[in-house]
């Protein structure tokens, strides 16, 4: 499934509608090459063009984790976004960044073995 927010707004992606820019589909291509474990955890294509990035998005046993893809330069970020703010007032928490010199299949396998090792998933 594929979701995308613009405009605080939330709404489904279908076929003809998806994206189609170079980190929708390097997105979708990680997501093929997640092992079935992480899929199972509800893996979702998120475009936020809020926040400026596509990422893949897990629903974990301890709430959202999106693998962030930026536009540009910048390193991919593996972020747990809270469901309320923390004491703080942060409403995401950085878990982990790597460069983007990994090709997919290395991509899916970091974060899915991050996601594993961590306990994040069921």
């Amino acid at each position: 499934m594929e979701i995308q927010i613009s405009d605080g707004i939330v709404r489904r992606v279908r076929g003809k509608d998806a994206p189609m820019t170079g980190l929708a589909i390097q997105a979708r291509t990680i997501a093929n090459f997640l092992p079935l474990l992480v899929q199972r955890v509800g893996a979702s294509i998120v475009h936020n063009s809020d926040a400026n990035y596509t990422g893949i998005r897990f629903d974990t046993k301890a709430g959202p984790v999106v693998l962030e893809m930026p536009m540009g330069d910048r390193p991919y970020r593996l972020v747990h976004e809270f469901i309320e703010p923390d004491a703080q007032g942060r409403t995401e928490v950085e878990m982990r960044r790597f460069p983007q010199i990994y090709k997919p299949q290395g991509i899916a396998h970091l974060t899915a073995e991050f996601l594993r090792s961590r306990g994040f998933l069921k």
